[in-house]
């Protein structure tokens, strides 16, 4: 097969950078028999691309375009027009991104969702971010020949607002970054010193609305002697003024990101809506306890290997993090245990059996 893919996101750091990034590594180091063509459409990041392609390993091509995302949009999500055999040639099958849909005229076409935080959080998200999605989406519905959910919840989500078929929709899970691992007592006692950190906190991940900061900040200010909470995020206003919160802001560094987490007591992770919840993975192959919310696809992800709670429940979110606190090293044990299931490797895997399965038919 010649398989097409978008890779101009790798270069944004974002959730989606990480996937593209180890989704492409692990393809290639398991597939030599077929050939990889990646489109990377950019105005001022070409050269990142080029970098990113030179340190992969396999058969691949990359094919740059000076085509920026809000370009990308506008030609393949609003006016839907010039194919993509038009840019990489004949090809059998075509991963697109998550930001745009482009038209193919025979090229077989499979795209990843990985939430719809644009659609049922539109708030959250910029008007552009928002339009943009919205407007890939439709075509992702009518023409996609499969779609790729990174979870059971988000497949569920994806029927249900988009109107998709089941039979259309593989779930194929995420794994850890290949960056996040478990840092020594050095590199904490560094990290600590670096961030003005102190020896033992609490963490939570993101900042917005969606991720219930206020709740859990609430939550950790009834527990007597509690840990600081420490957030990796932009800091916001929030209904709490007697208990001091530790605002890190964004932290991109994916080496100081595994030393913040090592050094972490417990990962409260009580969202209100995720489609994965990838740190609850990360923090797994940190050996670090994890508090979570028993829904979405957190309760999918952690596998009984966290402390559930209702995230709209502040005593509950309370009573998790202690119970967490107590039962630390079990914790650490079934987290462990439960992070070997999930793998690049897998995932690879999965995902190429989704392109010669669609390219079959």
């Amino acid at each position: 097969m010649k398989i097409g893919i978008d890779i101009s996101q790798v270069v944004y750091g974002t959730g989606v950078s990480k996937y593209t990034n180890n989704l492409v590594n692990a393809l290639l180091k398991l597939d030599q028999k077929n050939e990889y063509i990646f489109f990377g459409g950019s105005l001022r990041r070409v050269e990142d691309l080029r970098k990113f392609h030179k340190s992969l390993a396999g058969n691949s091509v990359l094919k740059t375009f000076p085509i920026s995302p809000v370009i990308a949009d506008f030609i393949w999500n609003k006016l839907h027009i010039f194919p993509i055999e038009n840019f990489l040639g004949d090809i059998d099958i075509f991963h697109s991104s998550d930001w745009s849909q482009p038209p193919a005229r025979h090229t077989r076409r499979v795209t990843t969702i990985h939430d719809l935080i644009p659609l049922l959080y539109p708030a959250e998200s910029h008007g552009e971010v928002v339009g943009a999605h919205t407007k890939r989406l439709k075509w992702v519905t009518k023409e996609a020949d499969r779609v790729i959910a990174v979870s059971e919840a988000t497949k569920r989500d994806i029927v249900k607002h988009l109107g998709i078929p089941e039979k259309k929709i593989t779930v194929v899970y995420e794994a850890p970054d290949f960056l996040v691992k478990k840092m020594g007592e050095r590199q904490i006692g560094e990290m600590r010193e670096k961030y003005n950190l102190p020896n033992e906190y609490l963490l939570a991940v993101g900042a917005n609305p969606r991720k219930n900061i206020e709740r859990i900040a609430q939550a950790v200010s009834k527990i007597n002697n509690a840990p600081p909470l420490v957030v990796i995020g932009r800091k916001i206003d929030i209904n709490i003024t007697s208990y001091n919160i530790i605002w890190l802001g964004y932290v991109n560094n994916d080496r100081d990101y595994s030393t913040i987490l090592s050094g972490a007591s417990v990962l409260v992770y009580a969202s209100l809506y995720e489609g994965f919840g990838l740190p609850i993975l990360d923090a797994f192959t940190c050996e670090i306890p994890v508090v979570t919310s028993n829904l979405s696809s957190m309760k999918e992800v952690a596998g009984g290997a966290a402390v559930l709670v209702n995230p709209l429940d502040v005593l509950e979110i309370s009573h998790g993090i202690e119970k967490a606190l107590a039962t630390r090293s079990d914790l650490v044990k079934k987290g462990l245990a439960r992070v070997k299931q999930f793998s690049w490797e897998k995932a690879a895997h999965e995902t190429l059996a989704v392109y010669e399965e669609v390219v079959g038919k």
